[in-house]
């Protein structure tokens, strides 16, 4: 798979986390990619550096606002030469635009454990409204630590060119090397700040 980009798009969920600043848990975190290759085969992906600000409003879920900003350069595919290549002026030109970022700018509330979030996704030098399909199951939970814990996975499909980023390859009997449509999902946990100041945090 020669290309592949992601949108690190980061937001929290339902009336849990009104009111409340909330910070990521990496290690239970992930935003992943998968895309066409060859029209045969799924290549997947996952970019491992990524950090989010959700900042939750006490009067509506909607009023809420969220930050989010993935380092290119953490790109994985588990292939290196793969990998050095989706780095290259041929597709995310690393050296020139080393960060993708997301800002939201409207949230609506479908369901008590569903949202549709939308906002700016800045890559490859180019801005682009992108909307996200948000799901979760809706409660708070403290685990043995003391913390107070939510999340959430988010889903959404972007079309790379869309972004600049076009580098293909023809087959002889037709067809591409990579598809355009990248298939996006954000698994989230995050621990609400006010709770754990003082607590530890576990690595499992």
């Amino acid at each position: 798979m020669k290309n592949l980009f992601v949108l690190i798009t980061i937001i929290f969920l339902s009336s849990i986390v009104y009111g409340a600043e909330w910070e990521l848990d990496k290690s239970h975190s992930a935003v992943n990619f998968s895309v066409r290759h060859l029209g045969i085969s799924n290549v997947k992906g996952e970019f491992s550096s990524f950090e989010v600000k959700v900042t939750g409003d006490k009067e509506s879920v909607e009023k809420s606002t969220v930050e989010a900003k993935i380092s290119v350069d953490s790109i994985n595919t588990r292939e290196p030469k793969r990998d050095e290549h989706l780095k290259s002026p041929d597709f995310f030109d690393v050296a020139k635009y080393p960060a993708i970022e997301f800002k939201s700018k409207e949230i609506k509330k479908v369901s008590n454990t569903k949202l549709k979030v939308k906002g700016d996704l800045t890559m490859h030098g180019i801005t682009k409204e992108v909307v996200l399909d948000v799901e979760s199951p809706g409660i708070e939970v403290k685990d043995p630590w003391g913390n107070i814990r939510a999340g959430f996975q988010a889903k959404t499909k972007l079309n790379r060119k869309d972004f600049g980023i076009n580098w293909n390859a023809t087959l002889d009997k037709g067809g591409v090397v990579v598809g355009d449509t990248v298939d996006i999902t954000i698994d989230i946990e995050l621990i609400k700040k006010s709770d754990n100041s003082s607590k530890g945090k576990d690595n499992k």
